[in-house]
């Protein structure tokens, strides 16, 4: 299935809020939070041999790559937002 598809609630409500683009930003970052959730879950049962109270190796780099990604999103969004905020106060050329 799609992503559109899958997620077309959450989707037309974060679009018609934030505009396209950080709507559908906004939808990824929800489903990378969900993951992340998930995953954690997974590496609470899934430890790593040397240190039981850490989560395995492979764990932690699927946990680091969501991180990376929500953090990226995030500061796209936020470019977006300050370039549209930008284009709101100055002059239309």
């Amino acid at each position: 299935m799609s992503a559109f598809w899958d997620h077309k609630d959450e989707l037309e409500k974060y679009e018609f809020m934030m505009g396209v683009e950080r709507g559908r930003l906004a939808v990824a970052m929800d489903v990378l939070t969900d993951a992340l959730a998930l995953v954690g879950q997974h590496g609470v049962y899934c430890t790593s041999n040397r240190n039981p109270t850490v989560p395995a190796l492979d764990i932690q780099a699927v946990m680091r790559g969501i991180n990376d990604a929500k953090e990226l999103i995030g500061s796209s969004m936020e470019e977006i937002r300050k370039k549209k905020e930008a284009a709101g106060t100055t002059p239309s050329q």
